[in-house]
C-alpha cells in the first residue's frame, strides 16, 4: 500500500516542478512585448491589430464573435461529412442535434461524445473538426485567464490586453510545441498516427480482424493538455490505441495538469507575489489529495454487498483486489483513482475507466470535484473560478472584522461582489435546473440503464460534467436523444460563459482601481491560514449547494448498499 502513496506523492512533485517551468513560460508568453514573426503572420491573416488595447467589453466580444464562428464552422463540417474527403468507409452526417451538441461540447473545451468517435466520424472530421476546436477552445480559456491576471494585476487601467495576441500567443508558443512533443512521445509508446483508416490484423485462431485506425497520436495530446477530454475511441483513455502503457498513462496525467497548475505560478509572477500563487496552488492540491485519498480507499475496499455476500472462495478473492469492474488490468485501482481524481480535478474528461463502475463513494470524487469546478480546474477557467472563491473568502473575513474587503491590494466593493455572485450561482443553477427537469422529462427512463438512486446519478453527472465543462461521463445513460443533445449543449454553453463572462468584468473593474497600499486592518491572502479559509469556503459553499443532490445519488446509493439492498 505505501508504494501506491508514494506514487502519488511523486507524481505531486513532478506537478510542482513541471508548475514552475511552465508558469514562467506562460508569465513570459502573456507580458512580452515582443512578437514572433509567426505570429505577425498571423495577425495578417486575421486582419487585426496586434497593438490596439482591449477593454474587458472588447475582450470578451471578441471571444464570443469568434468561438460562435468556430462553433458554426464545426457544426457545418459535422452536418456535410458524407461530402468531405478522407471517409472510405462512407460514415453519415451527424443529426443536426447531435451536431450542434458536438459542435457547442467541442467549442466550451468539454469534449462530451454522444456518438462513437471510430464508427460515427472521419479522419477529416476528427482533424478537421475535433482536434480544430480542441485547439480553439484550450487556447480560449488560457487566453482569457491571460487577460484576467493582466486586468487584477494593473492600476488605473482601461484595457486588460489584446484578445487576439492572447490566443496567437498561446497557440504558436504553448499549445502546439507542448502537443507535437506529446504526439512524438506517443507514438514511441504505441499509439498510431496515420491516415490509414483500417488495418487487417491476423489472430492467433488464423481468422482476420479489422482494427480502426487514424490520426490518433495527436488528437490524444492536444486532448489532454488542452484538458480537452474526448477521445478517437468510444472506450476513451481505457482503449489501447489511446493509452498503451502505464508510462503513457502517467504522461496523460501530468499533461493534463501541466497548465491548470503552472497558471497559478504565473498569476504569482506577473503580480510579483509569488507566494500568492503558492497558497492557490496549495489550496488544489490539498483538495486533489483529499478526493485522491477518497476514492482510492473507496475502490480498493470493495463493495460492501459483494463482501456480504461473499461466502465462497470465489467471491472472496474478488473483493481481494477491490472493485476491478470497470477498470484496466493493466492499470489497476491506484492508476485508475489518480487518472479519475486527475480527469475530474483539471475537467479534462478523458477516462481509462468506466466512471459508472465506481462504487458509490468512490462516484462522489468525479461528481464533487466538477460541482466545485476550481481544483486546478480547466486551462484558464480553473484559476478564474479559483479566483472567485479567493474574492469571496476575502469578502467573507472583511464582513466579519467589520471592513471593505482588499484583494491583491484592490477594494472589494459591491459591483465585484454582484458579478462574483453572478458567476458562482451560474454554476448550480445550471447543474441542478437541467437535472430536475430531465428527471420529469417522460423519456428519461428509456435512455438508462441503471433505475433507483444510480439512475438519478448518471442524470445528476451528466448536467454536471456538461456545465463544468467536463466531458465525462458515467457511462449508464444513453445521451444521443433529441433532448440529451440539446439540453446538455445548452448547459455546455451556459456553464462555459455565464461563468468565464462575468469573472472577466470583474477583472476589467478592478484593472480601472487604485492600488491600495496594506494597512493595519488588512487580511493577507498569502499564508497558511488564507489557504485554509479559502478551502474551506469552497468546501461550505460547494456543500451547502450540492449536497441534498449527492445525498439523493451517491449517498443513498452507499447506504441502501450497506443494508443488502441492490438494484438489477
Amino acid at each position: 500500500m505505501w508504494t501506491v502513496w508514494l506514487e502519488y506523492v511523486a507524481v505531486l512533485v513532478v506537478v510542482a516542478a513541471l508548475t514552475v517551468a511552465m508558469g514562467k513560460w506562460l508569465a513570459y508568453c502573456f507580458t512580452g512585448e515582443s512578437h514572433w514573426r509567426i505570429e505577425r503572420w498571423s495577425y495578417r491573416a486575421i486582419g487585426v491589430n496586434p497593438d490596439e488595447r482591449m477593454g474587458w467589453q472588447r475582450y470578451g466580444v471578441a471571444l464570443l464573435l469568434s468561438n460562435a464562428l468556430m462553433m458554426l464552422l464545426g457544426y457545418l463540417l459535422l452536418r456535410l461529412q458524407m461530402q468531405l474527403p478522407l471517409n472510405p468507409l462512407g460514415n453519415p452526417a451527424q443529426t443536426p442535434d447531435l451536431a450542434f451538441n458536438t459542435a457547442a461540447s467541442f467549442i466550451t473545451n468539454t469534449n462530451w461524445q454522444a456518438y462513437s468517435g471510430e464508427t460515427s466520424l472521419s479522419n477529416a472530421t476528427q482533424m478537421v473538426v475535433i482536434t480544430f476546436l480542441m485547439f480553439a477552445g484550450s487556447i480560449t480559456g488560457a487566453a482569457v485567464c491571460a487577460g484576467f491576471i493582466r486586468g487584477i494585476a494593473r492600476s488605473n487601467a482601461s484595457d486588460v490586453g489584446n484578445y487576439w495576441v492572447d490566443f496567437v500567443r498561446i497557440l504558436w508558443r504553448v499549445m502546439l510545441p507542448v502537443s507535437f512533443a506529446v504526439a512524438l512521445f506517443l507514438v514511441w509508446q504505441g499509439v498510431p498516427q496515420t491516415l490509414t483508416t483500417q488495418v487487417d490484423a491476423h489472430t492467433l485462431e488464423g481468422a482476420t480482424q479489422s482494427l480502426l485506425t487514424g490520426p490518433i497520436a495527436s488528437l490524444e495530446s492536444i486532448k489532454h493538455v488542452g484538458t480537452n477530454g474526448g477521445g478517437y475511441f468510444s472506450m476513451n483513455a481505457a482503449h489501447p490505441f489511446e493509452n498503451p502503457t502505464p508510462l503513457s498513462n502517467i504522461v496523460h496525467i501530468l499533461s493534463m495538469l501541466l497548465i491548470p497548475a503552472a497558471l497559478t505560478y504565473a498569476l504569482g509572477s506577473m503580480l510579483l507575489r509569488r507566494r500568492q500563487g503558492w497558497v492557490l496552488f496549495g489550496a488544489c492540491a490539498i483538495l486533489f489529495s483529499a478526493f485522491l485519498a477518497l476514492v482510492f480507499n473507496a475502490e480498493q475496499s470493495g463493495s460492501a454487498a459483494l463482501a456480504r455476500a461473499g461466502a465462497d472462495q470465489s467471491m472472496s478473492l474478488e473483493q481481494s483486489g477491490g472493485n476491478m469492474e470497470g477498470k484496466e488490468l493493466r492499470f489497476g485501482i491506484a492508476d485508475t483513482a489518480l487518472f479519475v481524481t486527475t480527469t475530474t480535478a483539471a475537467t479534462t474528461g478523458s477516462v481509462n475507466a468506466m466512471h459508472d463502475s465506481l462504487t458509490p463513494l468512490g462516484g462522489i470524487t468525479p461528481l464533487a470535484q466538477m460541482m466545485l469546478n476550481s481544483v486546478f480546474g480547466g486551462d484558464g477557467v480553473g484559476l478564474i473560478n479559483l479566483i472567485q472563491y479567493a474574492i469571496l473568502t476575502v469578502f467573507v473575513a472583511g464582513m466579519m472584522i467589520g471592513r471593505t474587503p482588499e484583494f491583491l491590494g484592490k477594494k472589494i466593493e459591491a459591483r465585484e461582489i454582484k458579478l462574483v455572485m453572478l458567476a458562482v450561482l451560474a454554476h448550480p443553477a445550471c447543474v441542478l435546473g437541467f437535472t430536475a427537469i430531465a428527471t420529469l422529462w417522460p423519456d428519461t427512463n428509456a435512455s438508462l440503464n441503471n433505475h433507483g438512486p444510480h439512475g438519478f446519478s448518471e442524470v445528476l453527472y451528466a448536467y454536471t460534467s456538461a456545465t463544468a465543462n467536463n466531458g465525462s461521463a458515467f457511462a449508464g445513460l444513453n445521451a444521443n436523444t433529441p433532448f440529451f443533445n440539446t439540453t446538455l449543449g445548452l448547459a455546455m454553453l451556459f456553464g462555459r460563459f455565464l461563468t468565464m463572462l462575468p469573472m472577466l468584468a470583474v477583472a476589467g473593474s478592478l484593472a480601472s482601481k487604485a492600488t491600495v497600499p496594506p494597512g493595519p486592518g488588512t487580511f493577507p491572502t498569502a499564508t497558511p491560514l488564507f489557504m485554509g479559509l479559502l478551502i474551506f469556503v469552497i468546501a461550505v459553499v460547494g456543500g451547502l449547494t450540492f449536497l441534498p443532490a449527492l445525498a439523493l445519488g451517491p449517498v443513498v446509493e452507499h447506504l441502501q448498499m450497506l443494508a443488502g439492498q441492490v438494484y438489477p
